[in-house]
C-alpha cells in the first residue's frame, strides 16, 4: 500500500515538471525546476537531471538528508482553481549507477486534486519491512 491517495497518484502521473527545495550550509533556501518520477512501490519521488552529482540541490541534499518537492498548476484560471502535491522528508543524494536525489515522503499535503479545492495535509510512517 502507499503512503500517496489515488488523486495525488493519478496527479503526479500526468505532470513532469516539478521544484525541489534544498537547504544551502548558511541555511538558505533553494529552489530549482526539476524533472522527477513517482515510484509508489517505494513511497519515493526520484529528481533526476543532466550532471547531477554536480549540482547544488545534490550537494545539499547529500550534507543535510533533507529536501521537498512541489508540483503544480492552474485546473483554471476563472475561476482561480490552483491544485498541486507538496512532499517533504528525507533524501538521498544518490550518484551510482544512475545520479538520482531519492526523497522518501514525511509530510504531504495536497490541493485541489479532488475538483473542491480543499487541501489534505498529513504526516507519513513507514514502517520497516
Amino acid at each position: 500500500m502507499t503512503v500517496f491517495t489515488q488523486n495525488e497518484l493519478t496527479y503526479l502521473s500526468e505532470r513532469r515538471l516539478g521544484r525541489i527545495a534544498t537547504t544551502g550550509p548558511d541555511g538558505t533556501p533553494h529552489v530549482t525546476p526539476v524533472g522527477w518520477r513517482v515510484d509508489a512501490d517505494e513511497d519515493v519521488i526520484e529528481v533526476g537531471g543532466i550532471n547531477l552529482p554536480g549540482t547544488k540541490k545534490f550537494r545539499d541534499v547529500a550534507r543535510t538528508g533533507r529536501a521537498a518537492i512541489v508540483v503544480d498548476d492552474l485546473a483554471s484560471v476563472d475561476p482561480w482553481r490552483p491544485r498541486g502535491i507538496e512532499i517533504r522528508g528525507r533524501a538521498e543524494a544518490i550518484a551510482e549507477p544512475t545520479a538520482v536525489i531519492r526523497v522518501t515522503a514525511e509530510r504531504i499535503v495536497s490541493w485541489g486534486l479532488d475538483g473542491t479545492g480543499h487541501r489534505n495535509a498529513r504526516s507519513v510512517e513507514h514502517t520497516a519491512v
